[in-house]
């Protein structure tokens, strides 16, 4: 008896539709002939509802992140929605000073987006993948009607691995510690609005999107006396000092004009009347870590070629308010409070 024949998916010329999404024929050509393909290995190939994982080693605790992706457009220089949604988890899980293991990632599609972005899409989040070193190991796809989605949502979780005796946390900084960090603010965000609005700039502004944990890695070896680390992403380096000092009940002191931000940034944000300290980052830590490890830190990150930039920008202080503060170039004082609104949606 002849197999039967199946035609493969037009990934040139093909379109999503709601049989992609149904359980069925067309669904699992989807599934074998792009997913599985890209993302290829051993736990995703045992083709199960969920993937059976080794357990960590010994006195290892695990760290479980998910994130939800819907930035727009989705294709922005410098990465794309599928490179973003592996570099923000593997980030979410390194930060709190695991080893990023696993990922899951659930994709909603749009009826009617083209088979060839998508094919893009996947294709960039497989690369992510094998660069981070951490595999897509299960997911799921769904389809909704076309006008009930906006091409391409993805959901992803993290599993990772923390070693014994390693505690890091937003409620950890105290009066007295360094505040840090790895790098340039505000690109993310710079490059999704340039795109989206179809400014031009003398100097393209790219996303700094990336994987950070071989930067934690290198932080980490050299400095165990790292209270806090994050990633500044929605609402920026403001937003999450304010969430820290939040959650840890104190205060901050910043110098402004240590805070690095690149010159096209900086340029753009003065004519579009945006802070850059507000912005979206895909790409940098923030650290907090004890005044006398501070420098250790700085030359820590500086050997990695994502933290080069690095730099000491402030002081967490003693204040019963959790203000943030920021010393202007003029000498006087600014507060850097939460963000309100949204002067940027849809940046991740």
């Amino acid at each position: 008896m002849k197999a039967h024949y199946v035609r493969p998916l037009d990934l040139r010329h093909g379109r999503v539709d709601l049989n992609h999404g149904a359980g069925g024929r067309a669904m699992a050509q989807l599934i074998d002939e792009l997913f599985a393909r890209a993302f290829a290995n051993d736990w995703l190939a045992q083709g199960n509802d969920g993937a059976v994982l080794p357990a960590p080693a010994a006195g290892e605790r695990l760290v479980l992140a998910t994130d939800a992706h819907v930035v727009s457009p989705l294709f922005f220089p410098g990465g794309d929605i599928g490179s973003l949604a592996m570099h923000g988890t593997v980030n979410d899980v390194a930060v709190m000073g695991a080893r990023p293991l696993y990922l899951t990632a659930s994709f909603i599609l749009e009826e009617g987006f083209p088979l060839a972005d998508l094919a893009r899409i996947v294709q960039s989040m497989a690369a992510a993948s094998r660069s981070a070193g951490v595999p897509v190991v299960t997911g799921d796809t769904k389809v909704v009607e076309q006008g009930k989605g906006d091409g391409v949502f993805i959901s992803t979780t993290g599993l990772g691995a923390l070693p014994a005796g390693r505690e890091l946390g937003g409620a950890l900084a105290r009066p007295g510690d360094a505040v840090l960090v790895s790098g340039s603010m505000g690109e993310h965000g710079m490059a999704i609005l340039a795109q989206r609005e179809s400014l031009s700039f003398e100097s393209a502004i790219v996303s700094d999107s990336a994987a950070l944990h071989g930067l934690v890695d290198a932080l980490l070896a050299a400095v165990p006396a790292v209270h806090v680390l994050r990633d500044p992403t929605r609402g920026g380096l403001a937003t999450t000092l304010n969430e820290i000092a939040r959650q840890s009940g104190v205060g901050m002191q910043l110098d402004e004009a240590a805070i690095p931000v690149h010159p096209q940034v900086a340029a753009a944000c003065e004519l579009l009347g945006l802070d850059p300290f507000y912005l979206a980052n895909e790409g940098k830590l923030v650290v907090v870590c004890a005044a006398d490890a501070a420098d250790a830190a700085l030359a820590a990150l500086r050997t990695h070629p994502l933290g080069s930039d690095a730099a000491r920008i402030g002081t967490v202080t003693a204040d019963p308010q959790y203000f943030v503060q920021a010393r202007t170039a003029f000498g006087g004082q600014r507060m850097l409070d939460w963000l309100s609104g949204e002067p940027l949606p849809r940046i991740c």
